[in-house]
């Protein structure tokens, strides 16, 4: 029956037409441009949200907050988005079994809208679970397909397509940029739950413009790239309900728990990474370039994990920073912490341009992604290094200035790997295994999510030298090393850039 659905689906000219083609966004295919809009919308919420999460779980309840204890705050945070780039798993396999990519995003985004709401309305803990369950599920679904729904927008060869995630990535981030100004604002004149209303909102606006669009994706958009045969569906939904048992069961006798989650979130990442690793290289419907490609995207992998574990401290480590040691006043009037989660989108909006702009104008000689990898974890462990001058100078000692000079060098950090892993992932992915390779890229950004909650416990006013020290050398010798790796893995591609 899923095969008859997808055959009158891709058959059918009204919802499988693409716009014409003398039709353009900066030069990139139209559809591009739906793309970027939906996505922004789905950021303007996620980050809307995140922004004011950490300070609604360890505020105290006088102020609006739950009073959960900092270090199982933040251990929750990086919990709660490890969750989401692990749940892109599940997102990627409905995608290429059952539903494709298209559906799998509006129904996500539905979920998405649901998760918010439920924190805006809500009360204590229940509120929390529930919206942060939902948002999970759902933003797993819509981070995979989004991107792989761009990346079907380019053929393989085409020099446009790492220019065009960077111009997708910018509209994340116009997103990431208005969402915590817009809900910190909200929260600091009427409360928290207003603030998760109005990412609520946003995600509304998302949805009803994909909804409206949706009919203009090309063609391999609508397809379910490796269908699963109707007679494995009971062995999928039992597996689905054992998982789900065991999860409860966990719950109930007090082996899952708010202060060990993280680490089982770490290890529940490196596990599914391995498997789903081991699924693909073992396919016999892969092809032997196609594997060399899969081994090729390892060292990537742990690239990757090992960078997202700095970056991702924006929402724990810096959130902290931000409330207790930055200098907020403006004028006289005290800029909410949760205004640090939008400088990162600012120069990422000013400079996803220029890079996106470099790219193309490189053509073939750009570097290759391996190498732009090996930059942006440098540049990476440059910034921690950044924070020393800084530190254990007390409350409000921190000119704002200088820590948006920081975030200037997460930005660049970023734009060298982020929208690059986008684009390889899509690159390197057998035919068959397309979205679940771009699974596979925010499996690593599930790890290192989780770790840099895991981290950040580790964190205090008295160790920030030392923290902030191992953290930058770290960074810095992997990107040496990955840089010293990079013609043995471009050998691997295939000659994939």
């Amino acid at each position: 029956m899923l095969r008859c659905e997808y055959v009158w689906v891709s058959s059918n000219p009204s919802t499988s037409a693409a716009p014409p083609a003398r039709k353009s966004f900066f030069g990139h295919p139209r559809m591009l441009a739906n793309l970027f809009s939906v996505e922004l919308w789905e950021r303007f919420s996620f980050y809307g949200m995140q922004g004011i999460l950490l300070y609604y779980m360890y505020y105290s309840a006088t102020e609006g907050g739950l009073g959960i204890d900092l270090a199982v705050a933040t251990g929750l945070v990086g919990a709660y988005g490890g969750g989401v780039y692990l749940s892109t798993i599940l997102g990627a396999w409905i995608a290429d079994r059952l539903l494709g990519s298209e559906r799998v995003l509006f129904y996500s985004a539905v979920i998405v809208m649901l998760g918010h709401i439920a924190l805006a309305v809500l009360p204590g803990a229940a509120g929390l679970a529930a919206g942060l369950i939902l948002i999970a599920l759902g933003s797993g679904g819509v981070k995979a397909n989004a991107t792989s729904l761009v990346g079907t927008l380019y053929e393989e060869k085409d020099e446009r397509r790492d220019a065009g995630f960077s111009i997708f990535y910018m509209g994340i981030n116009i997103g990431a940029l208005v969402g915590p100004l817009l809900t910190g604002l909200a929260w600091s004149e009427y409360g928290f739950h207003y603030g998760f209303g109005l990412a609520a909102a946003g995600m509304a606006i998302g949805l009803v413009q994909y909804g409206m669009t949706r009919k203009y994706l090309p063609e391999s958009a609508h397809q379910v790239s490796n269908p699963l045969p109707r007679a494995q569906f009971n062995k999928v939904a039992l597996g689905t309900a054992a998982a789900l048992a065991v999860i409860i069961l966990a719950v109930v006798f007090g082996l899952l728990t708010a202060q060990n989650l993280a680490p089982i979130m770490a290890v529940l990442a490196i596990l599914a990474s391995i498997g789903y690793f081991v699924v693909i290289l073992t396919s016999k419907k892969v092809s032997t370039l196609e594997r060399r490609r899969v081994y090729s995207f390892m060292p990537l992998f742990v690239a990757s994990a090992a960078f997202w574990a700095l970056f991702q401290q924006q929402f724990t480590v810096v959130a902290i920073y931000a409330d207790t040691s930055l200098d907020r006043d403006l004028f006289g009037w005290e800029m909410p912490p949760s205004f640090v989660q939008s400088i990162n989108p600012i120069f990422i909006i000013i400079f996803a341009a220029v890079f996106a702009g470099v790219w193309t104008k490189l053509g073939d000689k750009q570097p290759s992604s391996p190498l732009k990898f090996a930059m942006g974890l440098a540049v990476m462990g440059l910034a921690f290094l950044a924070f020393i001058p800084f530190s254990g100078g007390g409350a409000n000692s921190t000119p704002l200035l200088a820590l948006a000079g920081i975030l200037l060098l997460f930005t660049f950090a970023e734009l060298f790997l982020s929208p690059i892993g986008l684009s390889v992932a899509t690159k390197l992915a057998p035919a068959i295994f397309r979205t679940q390779m771009v699974a596979l890229f925010f499996l690593s950004v599930s790890l290192g999510t989780t770790l840099a909650g895991w981290l950040a416990q580790f964190y205090s006013t008295d160790t920030e030298v030392s923290y902030f020290m191992f953290s930058g050398i770290t960074a810095i010798v992997l990107g040496v090393a990955l840089a010293a790796a990079t013609p043995a893995i471009k050998k691997l591609m295939g000659g994939v850039r």
